[in-house]
């Protein structure tokens, strides 16, 4: 518990600050790519979207990437699949797993939905052995696990069902398909967070396969687990000795710690048990001796008390080069109905395995409070492997009777696991999303290696973070560079896969498979600055364009600062960016005119200045009366002639500035809009050629005039004049005298020039 204990449970204080950080924006990506349904080809032409969904066939749960024979396995309704790391569109082959009709129609006698629940949703896949996976579905309210062949070539893959080794799925698959799969197989060993029962109520954590045993937690006692819902198992060693290897699960439960008056309290836990626990010999007997669990928190420290994210959604292992101490990055929601957010933390696994050294929680008093226990803790501690490491026991079987009585009663650690740095290291609150999964991948930089995070979204989003370090270390923040609309339905992310050596990433939802790139160099921009100021370690700029940064390869004009975005000193001497072009923009005193402007980055702030003409002095436009700033550019109202001049507008962003466009206004009175409309009317036709530019101004400000915005239909997303404010689209307003770039549904433009 400790400071989990003191602030959570007083969430009046914590809510106050809630409410507060509760009004705050969301953080905007850099780069926003978002697609019509209409147009998936584009995503799939510009930035490599590839998609893989089978007929009358759902829930898209379980992924497992086999580098070595270059497939993705998917598990989903019915059904297993095989797909191409390299494109999962291509070479797909499919298997068919359906329930037998009996279950069906005894699923169906009990109650549950024939057309959506009795039915095998495949919920686990594990690589079992080198021509073998295992496959663990619902079966229609029947658990059951099955192994497929998978064969032992790349070039030519196999996916077949071995119909001899059809196995009872009970505490390795849940019943429920709404329920999750955590597990992990270790050797032939299966280790699964699961429902153990029709009704969904006996949760456990249960051992099965293998030649030992099986081994499960102890029934029915909410002081081990409480209602769970889990989340990800996994296998991390302890020391060289294997005898000390631990598995490690991560879930949430209802809080037995919290006072009654609060209620049902959430909370975010993280359990361990000793691999080579086999039971104890009087007590326990089948049951885990060196189950101990403690508090994971991801909250915010304030003034009035903490804001905790305390929903744990999603845990991704970052391996490295010590395979004892790999970094666990996890994503949180709030249970809060006072605001709503999400929240990436980091953990050390020094700091998970020094709270489950500290002391004990334990309950005592006439008010039953949990405190942290005082009294004798009995030899070999509690949670300790038998080992010749830390001692002379050989078995669990061998442990004292007052271990394992002290093990039944204690399994929960007084002291939290606070992340890496006491906060999260990225959060949004107030978005139109919640985390829900994560994929994490190392990246070597020119100035050092950076943790890329790509956090799924229940609106069928991707975010790319990147993790830079904050002053002194271990202080880290995360940069939100990229949010990529992946699922065309809006759908939830339910998984997700890295391919490292493919630079790929693989996500899942209730309807489809996606696949896109880690990286999408081409669309930070076109200069030096823009490639400089994404900040991406996977690209740094050539000499020529953004492309992807290879350290081992050495050229002369590579160019990438991932830990501060300045582009000053590195593009000092680009001479890549072109002069910008005058463009000439029209307008009719009296009306309004729109100086479009947008910056391809969402964090840049537009900053506009004005020369009049014959005036060698920029000012800058401040907001008025008649000037609006808007996402799009500069909208004046009631244009007078003395608003004719040049108008230059530059993006700021990391305390660079960066022109972008240079607009000339000319402001003609209504009686020389007239004589031109006139002379349009009364001129013979004219000859093929360049058109002169009062004709193309008349065809702008007359009525139902086709204008190049109006003739540029094509199948891309247009910026149409509906998202500009009302006035600037009433009749005889200017409307933009250039053709429109494809772009995003707001904000950057993408790889998509024309």
């Amino acid at each position: 518990m400790g400071r989990a204990g003191a602030a959570a449970m007083i969430p009046g204080l914590a809510l106050l600050w809630a409410v507060g950080l509760g009004g705050a924006a969301p953080s905007p990506p850099r780069l926003r790519l978002s697609f019509q349904v209409s147009c998936p080809a584009e995503l799939q032409a510009w930035h490599g979207l590839q998609t893989f969904s089978l007929e009358r066939t759902c829930c898209y749960e379980a992924l497992l990437v086999d580098e070595e024979r270059g497939r993705l396995f998917v598990g989903a309704e019915n059904h297993v699949a095989s797909l191409s790391l390299d494109n999962i569109s291509k070479r797909a082959k499919k298997l068919a797993w359906p329930a037998p009709v009996e279950w069906r129609e005894e699923c169906n006698w009990a109650g549950k939905d024939i057309g959506t629940e009795c039915m095998n949703f495949v919920k686990l896949l594990h690589a079992y052995n080198h021509t073998h996976l295992l496959a663990c579905g619902t079966g229609a309210f029947h658990p059951t696990c099955a192994f497929v062949e998978v064969g032992h070539r790349a070039e030519e893959p196999v996916l077949r069902l071995d119909p001899g080794r059809i196995e009872d799925g009970k505490g390795k698959s849940p019943y429920d398909p709404r329920h999750r799969a955590a597990s992990v197989l270790v050797g032939e060993e299966l280790y699964s967070g699961v429902a153990a029962d029709l009704m969904g109520r006996d949760f456990t954590i249960f051992r099965s396969l293998g030649q030992r045993p099986s081994l499960r937690t102890e029934p029915h006692d909410s002081r081990w687990l409480n209602e769970p819902k889990f989340v990800k198992v996994f296998w991390i060693p302890e020391s060289e000795n294997p005898d000390d290897d631990k598995i490690y699960f991560f879930f949430r439960e209802t809080a037995v710690e919290a006072a009654p008056a609060l209620g049902r309290l959430s909370v975010s836990r993280v359990g361990q048990i000793c691999r080579n626990d086999v039971g104890g010999q009087r007590s326990l007997v089948n049951k885990w001796t060196t189950f101990l669990k403690a508090r994971l928190v991801c909250s915010v420290p304030g003034v009035e008390g903490d804001t905790h994210f305390d929903q744990l959604q999603d845990v991704f292992l970052l391996s490295s080069r010590d395979h004892r101490t790999p970094l666990l990055y996890a994503v949180f929601s709030t249970s809060s109905s006072i605001f709503q957010g999400s929240a990436v933390c980091v953990y050390s696994m020094n700091d998970v395995r020094r709270a489950f050294l500290g002391p004990f929680a334990h309950k005592e008093g006439p008010m039953h409070q949990w405190v942290s226990y005082q009294g004798r803790v009995p030899y070999p501690r509690p949670g300790m492997c038998p080992s010749k490491t830390f001692g002379t026991f050989s078995s669990t079987k061998d442990f004292p009777d007052d271990v394992i009585q002290f093990a039944r009663n204690h399994p929960l650690m007084y002291n939290s696991v606070l992340p890496i740095g006491g906060r999260p290291l990225f959060l949004q609150v107030g978005a139109n999303y919640t985390f829900t999964q994560i994929a994490t991948d190392r990246v070597a930089a020119a100035d050092g290696h950076y943790d890329v995070l790509f956090i799924g979204t229940d609106a069928g989003t991707v975010l790319k973070v990147i993790s830079v370090p904050k002053g002194s270390r271990p202080s880290a923040e995360g940069l939100l560079l990229e949010e990529l609309h992946v699922f065309e339905d809006s759908a939830a992310v339910t998984s997700m896969q890295i391919s490292s050596k493919r630079h790929q990433l693989y996500i899942a939802s209730r309807s489809a498979v996606a696949q896109i790139a880690l990286h999408r160099c081409a669309a930070h921009g076109r200069v030096c600055a823009e490639c400089c100021l994404a900040r991406d370690p996977y690209c740094a700029w050539d000499g020529v364009a953004c492309t992807r940064f290879q350290p081992s390869v050495k050229r002369r004009f590579r160019r990438q600062d991932v830990r501060n975005g300045d582009p000053s000193t590195l593009c000092s001497g680009d001479s890549s960016r072109p002069a910008l072009l005058e463009h000439k923009v029209f307008g009719v005193e009296g009306s309004s005119a729109f100086l479009e402007c947008e910056p391809r980055s969402l964090q840049a702030r537009v900053e506009w200045t004005f020369q009049r003409a014959g005036v060698t002095a920029h000012t800058q436009v401040l907001a008025q009366e008649r000037t609006e700033r808007t996402a799009r550019g500069l909208l004046l109202r009631r244009l007078r002639r003395r608003d004719s001049g040049v108008y230059l507008c530059a993006a700021v962003e990391q305390g660079f500035t960066q022109p972008l466009r240079r607009l000339s206004l000319h402001v003609l009175s209504a009686t020389q809009a007239e004589r031109l409309a006139g002379a349009e009317e009364a001129a013979p036709a004219a000859p093929p050629g360049p058109k002169l530019w009062y004709r193309d101004f008349l065809q702008l400000v007359e009525p139902g005039g086709g204008g190049s915005a109006n003739s540029l239909r094509m199948c891309r997303p247009q910026p149409a004049l509906q998202s500009l404010p009302p006035e600037s689209r009433r009749k005889g307003r200017n409307r933009r005298t250039h053709a429109p770039e494809p772009r995003a549904e707001r904000g950057p433009r993408s790889a998509t020039h024309w």
